[in-house]
């Protein structure tokens, strides 16, 4: 029932979900649906860790309210879908 609420807050653009910048590789990763911000929270370092622990570095996490259409973009594909604009949001990096 929690991940159907979750699905349905996604739906309509409400759901949270924790996005992950990795400068090496340079990647933006997207977690999520979740139903608060507080689920979101809670999920976030189990993600970092998994980063981590594959070799991702210069870890940067903001949890926010969106809705990704592509969960895993490179730096080659952001820049080749918005044709060479790169949006950023203001994170808190991971020490």
């Amino acid at each position: 029932m929690h991940k159907s609420f979750a699905n349905f807050m996604n739906f309509l653009g409400f759901a949270w979900w924790v996005e992950i910048r990795t400068d090496s590789p340079k990647c933006t990763y997207y977690f999520g649906p979740f139903s608060s911000e507080d689920e979101a929270a809670e999920a976030k370092p189990g993600y970092v860790e998994d980063l981590q622990g594959e070799g991702a570095q210069g870890i940067q996490v903001c949890i926010k309210r969106c809705k990704p259409e592509i969960l895993t973009i490179t730096d080659e594909d952001e820049l080749g879908e918005m044709g060479g604009k790169v949006t950023r949001s203001l994170v808190s990096p991971i020490s």
